[in-house]
């Protein structure tokens, strides 16, 4: 079983930058395909961005490509979820998520494992 912890969130001004990080523990982190999901005040969780186990394939919603840049070091056991040019529709508590499946366009009841989530708040 994979316990994941995110970190990195905070209040930042429009136009600028955040970096998510998402610590896992248990075993064979390295194996799991990681996926980050999104839930802004008042609207339903949405998908951001996902990673396949060795890093080689990424996905992105459409509303974050070209801004947001996920990645991952298996050394450390942490995925990342660069944000640059935030706006103030990002605004949403971001959660991390594994799974052994594939994760192109994978519905969220298919990641198993979920973290507590942090919060991103940009200011316009």
């Amino acid at each position: 079983q994979v316990q994941l912890v995110e970190s990195g969130g905070g209040l930042v001004q429009a136009g600028g930058s955040l970096r998510l990080s998402c610590a896992a523990s248990g075993p064979s982190f390295s194996s799991y395909n990681m996926g980050w999901f999104r839930q802004g005040p008042g609207k339903e969780r949405e998908f951001v961005s996902a990673i396949n186990s060795n890093g080689g394939s990424t996905y992105y919603a459409d509303s974050v490509k070209g801004r947001f840049t996920i990645s991952r070091d298996n050394a450390k056991n942490t995925v990342y979820l660069q944000m640059n040019s935030l706006q103030p529709t990002d605004t949403a508590v971001y959660y991390c998520a594994a799974t052994a499946l594939n994760p192109r366009s994978l519905p969220q009841h298919l990641y198993p494992y979920w973290g507590q989530g942090t919060q991103v708040t940009v200011s316009s």
